[in-house]
């Protein structure tokens, strides 16, 4: 007759293990559960405007934010989200100068929208005062990706956050038609500048 002997203690302790971390993940901290920073912003409070110089004159026009989400981890830099500015919204003062934009150098209706991803910011926003931050992502503009890091000076207030930044976009280099005639010449490249206003909420371990 053969006996066998349960080794009941390895049993306990293995039982013991498996409780112990399902009650961890559920009894952690929210720092270890929420690690990302989100900032939503503000399309109404944010302001999106384009410089475009000619020989004679310069052009000034506007966008408008149609919405705007940036996840961060402030440990390691990762970013995700996403900023969507609606194309069909410029305007530079000029009706017939407009739909020119739309029509032949936008294509706003086949491509009604310009999007940013953000994948990376480097820098640390401070609680007070001016924090120089850099946003590196993704520009869709006119169907095409491009890679692009927006040099960004953040404000935190007592209820919002203010960033401004001002970058270049060389839209003939990116495939877009130059809109110069017999009569005017413009650049090659237009000026973007954005005063973007919104809400940051941090982690719970850096609140």
């Amino acid at each position: 007759m053969q006996f066998q002997i349960k080794n009941t203690t390895g049993l306990r302790m293995r039982n013991t293990l498996t409780w112990a971390v399902v009650v961890f993940a559920f009894a952690a901290p929210p720092s270890l559960h929420a690690q990302e920073a989100v900032l939503e912003l503000d399309p109404a409070q944010t302001h999106i405007e384009f410089t475009l110089a000619d020989v004679l004159h310069t052009v000034h026009g506007t966008f408008n934010l149609k919405s705007g989400t940036i996840r961060f981890d402030p440990a390691t830099g990762k970013a995700s989200g996403l900023v969507v500015v609606d194309v069909t919204s410029g305007n530079s003062g000029s009706g017939s100068r407009d739909h020119k934009m739309h029509k032949d150098i936008l294509e706003s209706r086949k491509y009604p929208e310009a999007t940013f991803t953000p994948v990376r910011v480097t820098g640390r926003v401070e609680a007070q005062g001016e924090s120089p931050v850099q946003l590196k992502g993704i520009f869709k503009l006119h169907g095409n990706e491009h890679e692009l890091t927006l040099a960004t000076t953040v404000r935190m207030g007592r209820d919002q956050l203010t960033a401004s930044t001002h970058f270049v976009i060389p839209y003939v280099e990116w495939g877009l038609k130059n809109p110069s005639t017999l009569f005017l010449r413009v650049g090659n490249k237009v000026d973007i500048t954005i005063e973007a206003v919104g809400r940051l909420t941090m982690p719970a371990a850096q609140q």
